[in-house]
């Protein structure tokens, strides 16, 4: 399966065919170092893009470069408080270390897993629900059909393309999404974009 195959597809459905032809060429970011990723997204988790890039960034800076697990179950809490981090978090990243660390979630065999068994090894640790995994499926491993239907980015391209009169409720998300199947992946990117908010995807 190739993306041009899965343009070709989806570019059957008139409605999504329209916002492809606005939004232009499909180009995901993918990041392939799978810790750092999933790092970076419980820092993220609740936070204004900018304050999120901001601590992120200041946490990068307590190591020479991207720490291993090891190193951050090494790292005092309060050296981790002094780059903006609350407790939670902390508490958060030591237990995603600790899952890598004790061989608990494998960063070089999880991408050779289906993508409910991602979900379900990912939702082992403490702070890393649905949403947060469903996007490490996205932007990690590059899986085609993720559709992740509790995001509201989505929920709101969804609204404004099918012209409802509210943003619609996961489950009828999930309904109204089965025709882009297998390819739910490249149509979500593209509802995401066509509400230009989404410039780092």
């Amino acid at each position: 399966m190739t993306y041009h195959d899965a343009i070709t597809f989806l570019r059957q459905d008139p409605a999504l065919a329209g916002v492809m032809n606005t939004v232009g060429e499909f180009k995901l970011k993918k990041r392939n170092h799978h810790f750092a990723v999933l790092v970076e997204s419980i820092i993220s988790q609740q936070l204004a893009t900018s304050a999120a890039d901001a601590i992120f960034k200041r946490f990068k800076g307590l190591y020479p470069k991207f720490p291993t697990a090891t190193e951050v179950l090494a790292t005092r809490k309060s050296k981790l408080r002094t780059v903006g981090l609350s407790g939670m978090k902390i508490e958060y990243l030591k237990d995603l270390a600790k899952h890598v660390e004790e061989g608990k979630l494998n960063m070089r065999t999880i991408s050779r897993m289906s993508d409910e068994d991602v979900i379900a090894h990912l939702t082992q640790v403490k702070g890393i629900g649905r949403w947060t995994a469903e996007m490490f499926l996205i932007f990690s491993l590059g899986r085609q059909d993720v559709f992740p239907v509790d995001d509201l980015g989505l929920r709101k391209g969804v609204q404004v393309l099918f012209s409802l009169p509210e943003i619609p409720k996961p489950q009828e998300v999930e309904k109204l999404g089965r025709v882009w199947r297998p390819y739910r992946t490249i149509a979500t990117w593209y509802l995401w974009k066509s509400l230009q908010k989404f410039n780092k995807i």
